[in-house]
């Protein structure tokens, strides 16, 4: 069952899911649990929390599927739209900017080690650099960066997502990576002078 499933569109696997298939349910899940847990982690900063909101989205899919209308759009922006709402009421809940922790120092699969460990440490460096850069954003500008540039929606999806028109989005993001260039700037300054001391 689980082969016939493959490359099926979301509209299908989720028609299927209505009408009881939990392997369809399963094969969405599949299909679109990494990038809302990618976009929850990187909103609040927060492994158990990403979790946590990844699982609310698909709950709430499952228990109300008709909630999602094909016709306003695509089901990734719709989750995503879902996983939105439920980070914004976390960081409303707990604290308004978390820093951004990276949990695994491996490098990611087919990716190579680099050979020297002093390139290693500053690739690290940089990357904390620009988590805590992104972290430090006020939301709104903070997810269309997420939406836009990690996640690699288009303004039309990200639209949909946050529920606002696309030239919201494009002046959104527009600030977002001009705020994001001065602190990376300040974060390299703030390295340099680390380094030098």
């Amino acid at each position: 069952m689980e082969r016939q499933l493959q490359g099926m569109p979301d509209s299908a696997l989720l028609e299927k899911a209505r009408r009881g298939c939990a392997d369809s349910f399963s094969a969405l899940y599949r299909n679109h649990s990494a990038r809302v847990y990618r976009f929850a982690f990187e909103m609040c900063g927060n492994a158990p929390a990403a979790e946590e909101v990844t699982q609310e989205v698909f709950l709430a899919l499952l228990a109300d599927m008709s909630r999602f209308d094909p016709a306003r759009g695509n089901l990734l922006a719709y989750l995503l739209g879902a996983a939105r709402n439920l980070t914004y009421r976390w960081l409303r809940r707990e604290q308004p900017f978390l820093p951004l922790e990276i949990e695994d120092d491996a490098p990611a699969p087919g990716q190579a080690s680099p050979l020297c460990p002093l390139a290693e440490l500053t690739q690290k460096e940089a990357l904390d650099g620009l988590r805590r850069a992104i972290a430090s954003l006020p939301p709104p500008y903070r997810e269309v960066v997420v939406l836009c540039d990690l996640e690699e929606l288009d303004y039309a999806q990200a639209a949909q997502t946050i529920g606002c028109a696309i030239g919201t989005v494009r002046s959104r993001l527009h600030r977002a990576r001009a705020l994001l260039t001065e602190k990376w700037h300040q974060e390299q300054r703030n390295s340099s002078m680390r380094c030098s001391a």
